[in-house]
């Protein structure tokens, strides 16, 4: 306990800048959910899948040099077993996107009611075998993107959040209505926690974090042991 809390000391800004930037969005993207909601769809589907793919772009040209723009906990454990990121550091950044999240949902509780199930992520259908391949999938693709066009240094600089934003959106757009298009357990928690809402919930927890393992495991292939990184 004492060992946490002197990281949690000792890294506070980069823990400040994963909740603020987990906050926001969570309370973008689940608040456009909720004001779809109380407006009848003028937000549409589109456009929900817009403000997570945008609100994502925008915080990690914002904050990623702060922090590195994780905002979700299995980004965070995947840089850890890639080697790209301290052990230490793991938990106190997951619990800083917890509380993150935890604060957007309880505002959007506040300000707008107990609307659209505060836009948790539930598998349609109650059909959590499906949403659980799915967010695997889902996060492969956004987490293999993230490698490729953040971390490794033979790719395009200065086009990270532009491609993780776009990804972001687009799986968002296509696998939305089926799964919620999660990728990330700390957008789900935050709602979960607040609504109280816990069907199926490991699924947006175990389902994104493989999914991540399985793009380290995969793009370690692809860049000799992540050798040429360093390149």
């Amino acid at each position: 306990m004492k060992s946490l809390i002197k990281e949690v000391a000792q890294y506070r800004r980069e823990m400040l800048a994963e909740a603020i930037g987990t906050f926001i969005l969570v309370f973008a993207g689940t608040g456009a959910v909720m004001v779809n909601k109380i407006s009848n769809g003028a937000i549409t589907h589109l456009g929900i899948s817009l403000v997570f793919g945008a609100i994502v772009a925008a915080l990690i040209y914002s904050l990623g040099h702060i922090s590195g723009a994780h905002f979700n906990p299995s980004v965070t454990m995947a840089f850890w077993t890639a080697g790209f990121f301290p052990r230490r550091r793991v938990i106190p950044y997951i619990l800083a996107q917890l509380v993150g999240a935890i604060a957007a949902s309880a505002l959007l509780l506040i300000s707008l009611g107990r609307v659209a199930n505060l836009g948790a992520t539930l598998p349609l259908n109650n059909n959590w075998w499906q949403s659980f391949v799915l967010e695997t999938v889902l996060t492969f693709i956004l987490m293999f993107v993230i490698l490729g066009s953040g971390l490794d240094r033979r790719a395009p600089i200065g086009f990270a959040g532009l491609a993780i934003g776009l990804t972001v959106g687009v799986e968002a757009a296509f696998m939305g209505p089926i799964t919620g298009a999660s990728m990330n357990p700390a957008r789900s928690f935050g709602p979960a926690f607040i609504g109280g809402i816990w069907q199926h919930h490991w699924v947006y927890w175990l389902a994104p974090i493989i999914g991540a393992q399985l793009a380290v495991i995969v793009y370690r292939q692809l860049s000799n042991g992540f050798r040429d990184f360093k390149e």
